[in-house]
């Protein structure tokens, strides 16, 4: 007996479209609820995609993009092993030094090492190393740390925009579409520096001038030995030659004919190597155990589940009907369609997680190829969707996950994020983020 169309498809008595849809929103809802672990909500969501019909398991799988889950996890193992180094403390410490624990200059300052961080390793990763050593200098100037924890923030977000790895929109979007570690820093780079300068500029503005101490607090900061930071000299060797070895091999990629996750786990597997040699087998095994550990293991089942529902989502031909309706309300514009979504992404951004909305999008845009020509035509449209989720996470707690680890981190310091109270600013300077990317995008795609 042939298969039904997708559109024709019966679950439960019900079209296959519409229990789908649901799946995703409820989905949606109980991520942004946040009553419930998110892996837990997706992998619940992926499975009832399958036990309900709409996906066969071989189906699921195949909808698994297993590079982007070999890039998450090749990365986070070797930032797990890297940082046991004490490399990123240094840096931090380092940083507050250079500019005389003046707080308007470290405030400047650490915006600048978290965006370059979050370029090269993920924003997530970014605000975990750099949050706690932030802390301890407030502590010690004597400063509040939130106005430092909000540019913390914005800054982790605008650097992971620039690049392959900063941020799983981009891993996502990357991917799928088969953008490399190099087109990434090229095409966004530039616009990516200038949003930041005008992010430190506008905390400046609004926090950084007031920012007071005393010459004594500053002077106990100048008095961090920040070598002493660096607890395993060996390991801060071998982390850094590793880390050159695998930016180059993501910049490498096309020519070796490699996928950016191979390039992530091969490095982590050399890590884990090198810091296993001239260890006893019991040592060996502890500390690979704590290497696995430190994977977020939540992110990583949260993007395997989301990625099963959102292909029973695409198998039922919902997707390319919300396709069909958005060129109809551009006009098939391609000009009008790339600023649509920049600023739909940005918006929607704010209010749900921007990993989902994205991994909702790109089939989307995909189904969008024969109206515009092609695929190759379709790139204003993959720089407009990083873009906005990406600056647009910065627009509420919820948007980006760096926002929640670093709500997280405040809070168990004592620090409320209360919900508003970050939106009054964050609304308004996300905003201008964006106006700033829809000028470059007119200007360097459209």
């Amino acid at each position: 007996m042939p298969a039904l169309p997708a559109g024709e498809m019966t679950v439960l008595g019900l079209p296959a479209m519409w229990v789908a849809a649901a799946l995703l929103l409820l989905t949606y809802a109980a991520v942004v609820s946040e009553k419930i672990n998110r892996a837990v909500v997706a992998m619940l969501g992926a499975t009832l995609t399958i036990v309900l019909g709409i996906l066969s398991q071989e189906q699921a799988v195949e909808g698994v993009d297993f590079n982007t889950i070999g890039l998450l996890t090749g990365m986070m193992i070797i930032v797990a092993v890297s940082r046991r180094s004490g490399m990123f403390e240094y840096l931090a410490i380092r940083s507050a030094k250079l500019v005389k624990a003046n707080p308007a200059a470290i405030m400047a300052m650490l915006q600048i090492v978290t965006a370059v961080m979050s370029a090269f390793l993920d924003n997530v990763t970014a605000v975990l190393l750099v949050v706690p050593v932030t802390l301890l200098i407030c502590e010690r100037l004597a400063v509040k740390p939130y106005p430092m924890l909000v540019a913390l923030v914005f800054a982790a977000n605008i650097g992971g925009t620039a690049t392959l790895v900063g941020d799983p929109p981009n891993i996502l979007i990357g991917s799928r579409v088969g953008i490399s570690f190099s087109e990434f820093i090229i095409n966004l780079g530039p616009v990516v520096v200038v949003i930041q300068l005008v992010a430190c500029l506008l905390f400046h503005l609004l926090w950084g001038r007031r920012l007071s101490t005393t010459m004594r607090a500053r002077a106990q900061v100048m008095a961090f030995r920040e070598r002493s930071a660096i607890v395993d000299p060996g390991l801060l060797i071998q982390s850094l030659a590793v880390l050159a070895l695998v930016v180059a091999g993501f910049v490498l990629a096309p020519e070796l004919d490699l996928e950016p996750a191979t390039v992530a786990l091969f490095g982590a597997a050399l890590l884990l190597l090198m810091s296993c040699l001239r260890r006893t087998a019991d040592a060996q095994t502890r500390s690979v155990s704590q290497s696995l550990e430190a994977v977020e293991w939540i992110t990583i089942f949260f993007f395997i589940g989301l990625f099963i529902i959102v292909a029973g989502v695409e198998s039922t031909g919902l997707l390319d009907l919300l396709a069909e309706e958005l060129l109809a309300f551009t006009e098939g514009d391609l000009r009008i369609t790339a600023l649509a979504i920049l600023w739909a992404s940005a918006i929607l951004s704010m209010l749900v997680d921007n990993i989902p909305f994205v991994a909702t999008m790109i089939p989307i845009i995909e189904e969008m190829a024969p109206t515009f020509g092609g695929e190759d035509r379709l790139m204003p449209l993959w720089w407009a969707l990083s873009l906005g989720a990406c600056l647009g996470g910065n627009g509420t707690i919820i948007g980006a996950s760096a926002n929640l680890a670093v709500a997280g981190l405040a809070e168990r310091a004592g620090i409320r994020f209360l919900f508003l109270q970050y939106a009054k600013v964050a609304v308004p300077m996300m905003l201008l983020t964006v106006a700033i990317a829809m000028a470059y995008v007119e200007l360097r795609f459209l």
